[in-house]
């Protein structure tokens, strides 16, 4: 129809306003003097006018129905290509499992026992009660005295299943209801209260640019003697700690050698804890490549792999020669930084002892692969635009993110260094290094770019880590938060804001409220959950999280549905982190693709470096282009080669059913608005169960 009213705005405005506006005179003798032809002449032209747009109205439906007979017609495809991949997916019979990897570099799989978990008989439980009481349910239909609604318990008991369903109301009323409602209640005052909090923060983003907030560092007038340029160029150690990251270390480690920055000022450590020889090698022949061309580049590998990163990068900076050195910027493995980020960062040290900190915003290439890096890429965009930079403006504390940031190392020892206590080292740091009374600054228009998790099991891995270990985190430093010397305003924004709020309440009640307590009321309807709950509200925190990412909007709805989905994963984690479960401590790292890193390396090598270093020669562009295009090749011919697959995750498909189960019981009582959330979140939470969403796994 958009075309339609384009076109009837169009013929308006010509038969209007077409043209310059000419005033017109005519005398009474000229009126007089117009003779019927004239008359008959004008209306055979209005006819021709109406015929025309007769005829252009007809091929504007025609058009029309072609397009929505193609639409049709493509409906029919999609349905049969989707039955495929469920027949697929259950005839493969292969469900959550974790990766083993041996000591020689083999991957094996094994049964994930987490499945067999508390949460997971739970969830089973609560689906066959929702099955049996909808089978109860559906024979009350056709039973016109009974009732679907919240009812009370006087009404004629004529029979035995009148009986029956007089018992089951005085259960539903007496017992299960008030303790339902109450639990509704808890969830909906922190669903409430952490809903104010992204108001608050979201009018902060909006105070922030509409007085164009930034920090900004001294313009520093001094000269280097090395390459006679202006500004502040300290001693800076950059840390590359990676695992087995055989899709990604060739681009990284050349990213970061063409960083702008004096050649005798940089030392670069990769910090290898692969415990694949293949790749170990790999890496190595990479470094020592650089090196001959003259970057001052180290490698380091660890034969006993132990606390991970933290591990790794407590190991690297014990060594001697980092003394020598007063600021340490890290990058993970897939982050390939543009070559003046030194430039733009280590700047804003100067003059300012304080700051402890200097934070870059990720970016991603590859936000736009699939539906689950776009849902990614709204959830991150609103955490660095709105969060981060929120925190930095009027609190100077965010928590690190544990790359693409700039360290002053006198802060790091200052808060006793890396731990290998939690899964989350890099928020660890941070908020010892705040208990201590260092700064930390936010730069929201340095970007480094990076690559999202393309598979759903990659994702879900990474977002256990991301949500256990801040909870393990919360029982190890709330003693030294209670006892440190800063102000009772940041105790209570550590304890209260960054911990409970955002990382246990959050997933809590997102959960519990929209995963358990709301099917539930439709079985038991004498607790009520309103519809501003079930829809406006949640609709309005969707629309602020998506404005930092207005690109996304059409993507609002699944972006809703996704998240609720995901608390399952979060809420599961946050259990495993809090009371300090097996999988607490799991850690499996990401697994990439390398896409991101492949287009900035050709993006590098076409523009090259801005300004090369003194001393050190380039490689030659040619080479690495044909060396780029050749690793293409043969990573091409090797995914060819791989089988694969997708697995059956149980607790998000055991949710589906207990929510499209919910679903049919709330379109018997006619619910409206809550029948569609279950309707859809069921849906979604099948799709995500199924693993229809996202890359397949290798």
């Amino acid at each position: 129809m958009a075309p339609l009213f384009k076109w009837w705005g169009k013929e308006n405005n010509n038969h209007h306003h077409n043209g310059t506006p000419v005033v017109v005179k005519m005398s009474m003798l000229e009126l007089e003097g117009s003779s019927d032809e004239d008359f008959n002449s004008s209306l055979r032209d209005n006819n021709k006018r109406r015929g025309k747009n007769a005829k252009q109205l007809t091929w504007v439906l025609l058009l029309k129905a072609h397009k929505a007979a193609g639409c049709l017609a493509s409906i029919a495809p999609a349905l049969f290509t989707l039955v495929s991949s469920v027949k697929q997916r259950v005839s493969s019979g292969k469900t959550d499992v974790d990766v083993v990897v041996g000591g020689n570099g083999s991957e094996r799989e094994t049964e994930n026992l987490t499945v067999k978990t508390r949460l997971y008989h739970c969830i089973k439980m609560f689906l066959l009660l929702s099955v049996l009481l909808f089978c109860f349910e559906v024979i009350a239909y056709f039973n016109k005295s009974w009732y679907f609604g919240s009812t009370s318990l006087n009404f004629e008991v004529k029979g035995f299943f009148d009986w029956v369903y007089s018992k089951w109301v005085l259960i539903r009323v007496e017992y299960l209801a008030p303790p339902l409602q109450f639990l509704a209640n808890v969830c909906i005052l922190l669903f409430i209260v952490q809903s104010l909090d992204r108001l608050v923060l979201s009018l902060g983003c909006f105070w922030i640019r509409f007085k164009k907030i930034k920090p900004v560092f001294k313009l520093d007038n001094d000269v280097d003697l090395e390459n006679g340029e202006k500004g502040f160029f300290p001693m800076v150690l950059v840390q590359i700690p990676m695992c087995n990251e055989r899709e990604v270390f060739q681009q990284s480690i050349s990213a970061v050698c063409n960083l702008d920055w004096p050649k005798s000022k940089l030392l670069i450590q990769v910090l290898d804890d692969s415990d694949d020889p293949t790749i170990s090698s790999l890496i190595n022949e990479e470094v020592q490549k650089w090196q001959q061309e003259g970057a001052n580049i180290v490698y380091r590998h660890r034969v006993i792999r132990e606390g991970y990163k933290a591990g790794n990068l407590k190991s690297a900076m014990n060594c001697s020669y980092v003394k020598d050195y007063e600021f340490v910027a890290i990058f993970d493995a897939d982050f390939q930084p543009t070559p003046d980020f030194l430039k733009r960062t280590v700047p804003h040290f100067k003059g300012n002892e304080e700051l402890g900190l200097v934070q870059a915003r990720w970016s991603f290439v590859n936000k736009d692969e699939n539906l689950l890096t776009r849902l990614q890429n709204i959830n991150l965009a609103f955490h660095f635009e709105v969060e981060q930079q929120v925190n930095s403006t009027f609190i100077n504390f965010f928590g690190f993110n544990g790359t693409a940031g700039v360290w002053r190392i006198k802060a790091l020892e200052d808060a006793g260094g890396w731990l290998e206590r939690t899964t989350v080292e890099d928020m660890d740091i941070a908020v010892r290094a705040h208990l201590h009374g260092w700064k930390f600054i936010f730069l929201n228009d340095v970007e480094c770019q990076c690559e999202l998790p393309e598979s759903y099991e990659a994702y879900r891995k990474q977002q256990h880590r991301w949500h256990s270990g801040p909870m393990q985190l919360f029982r190890l430093c709330l003693p030294d938060i209670i006892c440190s010397k800063i102000s009772i305003w940041k105790k209570f924004n550590l304890i209260f804001l960054f911990f409970l709020l955002r990382k246990l309440i959050l997933p809590f009640y997102s959960f519990t409220l929209f995963c358990i307590i709301l099917p539930m009321t439709m079985f038991v309807p004498e607790a009520v959950l309103p519809a501003w709950v079930v829809c406006y509200i949640p609709a309005t925190m969707s629309f602020l999280n998506i404005l930092p990412a207005p690109k996304s909007f059409p993507f609002i709805v699944p972006y809703l549905l996704f998240e609720n989905t995901m608390s399952v994963t979060k809420f599961n984690a946050m259990i495993s982190g809090l009371f300090q479960l097996g999988s607490a401590y799991e850690w499996v790292v990401t697994k990439k693709s390398g896409r991101s890193s492949e287009g900035d390396l050709v993006s590098l090598i076409e523009k090259g470096p801005k300004h090369h270093q003194r001393g050190v020669s380039v490689p030659d562009l040619e080479e690495l282009k044909e060396e780029i295009q050749l690793q293409k090749e043969k990573n091409e011919a090797a995914s060819k080669k791989k089988k694969r697959h997708n697995r059956i995750y149980m607790k998000e498909l055991s949710l589906a059913f207990l929510l499209l189960t919910a679903s049919a019981r709330s379109l018997l009582s006619a619910q409206g608005i809550h029948f569609y959330f279950l309707l859809f979140q069921g849906i979604s939470f099948l799709l995500v169960g199924l693993d229809l969403i996202g890359e397949q796994v290798d």
